[in-house]
């Protein structure tokens, strides 16, 4: 079995090509949103998801999240007393969404399409399909997200032809694509984004301000529980202000309650550098696509993000247009992962589809340039690839050596835009040997090639002598070497999971051991009591009286969270 999965920031989904359309698979809390959340408990097993994300105000220092943005590096996240690498913790995501798509498919899960952001580098992709190795996922394809997005809208609009562009926005990423559909076949014409620039960023930019307003000292910034009780006050409030017109930040800190209200024009002047950096991306896509906001037929909104009524507002202005909207934001890439999947298995309905896609960024390699006879100017870089072409693709350039005593060639490989190579990403290198002699006929052909999957394989070959070698993109501190991969495999397959069918009731008390965290006075105390109780119901093992007490005891909870009032009648053995 094959499946779409959507390995999000803030997110993740699991879907499947059923009967002719994607399905959303809800994982055993039945919700189709698994927060990318991981924990570890006091016993040593393994939390993922809702529960996970609410042990990070309790229990910060064994509790991790936005660990996407860290993929592809050699940055460690601790938990507990054990370090993680950012594709340890995503395999422990995957494993959780494959597990909870064999629950409800009822077989084996083997295979996965896992979508990355457009403007994912080498390594990051690299490191994805590693996350899914870990997890015992087979990964047929990675899936640019704004392709997938445009893949689920698409399906439902094949045989006519049209032009749009996806803006998505998610937790951490931000990608835009501009594509053509003509004749049942979809085509990328010109992808760009921002691998820092997320709605993450926005409820950062509320954490800063509310320091500024404040005056509160840098050192607290430093506080574990305090930042991560403030991130999800941040979060609540962006939130609360894609609803209404004003929201609030409140947080208690040594008996003192710092307090900040926020209204539409504050999120809008605090977040304007941020929507500024929207502009970019979309600017550059359509220039390389050639052509002009009012040439498109229509503009997709994919991305939780999206939400923001400001968001909202910048896309109509850039426009000059209102977005669609027809498709939850949160889900819609997960839905053209399954209707991707559906085309790797060949299903009837999607015959008549074919997607091609591009290089979201150009590659090439460092050269020197001639200035005089006796000058020369180095870190020069001279793209092989250039952005935006048509993959899977394949390309070669002959480099010279310098001068006749030169023995070897050094290859750097980088991936961007700029001018010099200092200012681009670099992917790896490679010393190649070459005869000495005459410059001019001592050539070397470098061969890129780059697949669908947006993983690059570079070959050198020296034309006097034959000789081919093969870069090996290891210099990255951030790959690893498939030794340490069946290293670190064989130590997540040694982590306890928590049970499945019990995690409804660990979530629930994580849910209600953060509340507690976060009041005071009677109320503190009362619901310090009703979770003692709550535990002797679940310690009963008796399933009849805890599937009777569990729907009081969230209600109650409900209460607390929204106006920090009880019920009369609270759970009882």
């Amino acid at each position: 079995m094959i499946v779409g999965i959507d390995l999000g920031t803030t997110n993740s989904l699991i879907a499947v090509w059923q009967d002719g359309q994607s399905r959303l698979i809800p994982n055993s809390l039945g919700e189709v949103l698994t927060p990318s959340c991981v924990s570890l408990d006091e016993d040593g097993s393994v939390l993922v998801g809702r529960v996970a994300r609410e042990r990070l105000q309790t229990h910060p220092e064994r509790s991790a999240a936005v660990f996407k943005r860290y993929m592809g590096s050699d940055k460690a996240l601790r938990l507990g007393t054990r370090e993680f690498r950012a594709e340890e913790l995503s395999a422990l995501v995957l494993k959780s969404l494959k597990a909870d798509a064999e629950a409800a498919l009822g077989q084996p899960v083997t295979e996965a399409i896992i979508t990355v952001p457009a403007y994912f580098s080498e390594a990051q992709r690299r490191a994805t399909r590693v996350a899914g190795q870990m997890a015992g996922l087979k990964v047929e394809r990675l899936l640019n997200e704004p392709t997938a997005a445009a893949l689920a809208y698409g399906i439902h609009q094949l045989g006519s032809e049209s032009r749009f562009l996806v803006f998505d926005l998610g937790g951490g990423t931000f990608d835009v694509s501009v594509l053509e559909l003509f004749e049942g076949v979809m085509e990328v014409r010109a992808s760009a984004g921002d691998n820092f620039l997320g709605g993450e960023d926005f409820s950062n930019a509320l954490i800063d301000l509310f320091f500024e307003r404040l005056g509160l000292p840098a050192w607290l910034r430093k506080d574990t529980l305090f930042m991560q009780r403030l991130s999800a006050q941040a979060e609540a409030a962006k939130r609360t202000l894609s609803q209404a017109s004003e929201a609030s930040i409140r947080l208690w800190h040594e008996d003192t309650e710092h307090a900040l209200d926020l209204d539409e024009a504050t999120l809008a002047n605090v977040c304007a550098p941020l929507l500024a950096r929207l502009r970019q991306p979309v600017e550059r896509a359509l220039r390389d696509a050639n052509l002009r906001a009012a040439e498109l037929d229509r503009v997709v909104l994919a991305g939780g993000a999206t939400r923001m009524p400001l968001v909202r507002k910048l896309v109509t202005t850039l426009f000059g247009r209102f977005p669609t909207i027809d498709f939850n934001p949160d889900e819609v890439v997960a839905m053209g992962a399954a209707v991707q999947a559906g085309l790797k298995v060949r299903d009837a309905a999607l015959s008549e589809v074919v997607m091609t896609d591009v290089a979201p960024f150009s590659l090439g390699v460092a050269v020197s340039r001639h200035l005089s006879p006796n000058t020369q100017s180095n870190g020069h870089f001279d793209p092989i690839i250039e952005r935006n072409t048509p993959v899977p693709v394949s390309r070669v350039k002959r480099y010279y050596p310098m001068h006749e005593a030169q023995i070897s060639l050094g290859i750097q490989v980088f991936q961007g835009e700029a001018r010099m190579v200092r200012d681009n990403i670099h992917l790896g290198e490679l010393n190649v040997p070459v005869p000495q002699g005459d410059p001019d006929h001592n050539g070397v052909d470098i061969r890129f090639t780059y697949d669908v999957n947006g993983l690059l394989q570079v070959e050198a070959t020296v034309m006097r002598t034959g000789a081919t070698h093969a870069l090996l993109i290891e210099g990255n501190p951030g790959l690893l070497d498939e030794a340490e991969i069946a290293r670190r495999l064989k130590a997540l397959e040694e982590l306890k999971t928590h049970p499945r069918d019990q995690l409804d009731n660990r979530t629930l008390m994580a849910r209600a051991e953060r509340l507690y965290t976060q009041l005071r006075g009677d109320i503190r105390e009362w619901l310090g009591h009703q979770i003692m109780v709550f535990e002797q119901i679940i310690a009963s093992q008796d399933s009849s009286v805890i599937d009777a007490q569990r729907p009081r005891f969230e209600a109650m909870l409900d209460r607390i969270e929204k106006d920090g009032t009880t019920f009369d009648e609270p759970p009882h053995l």
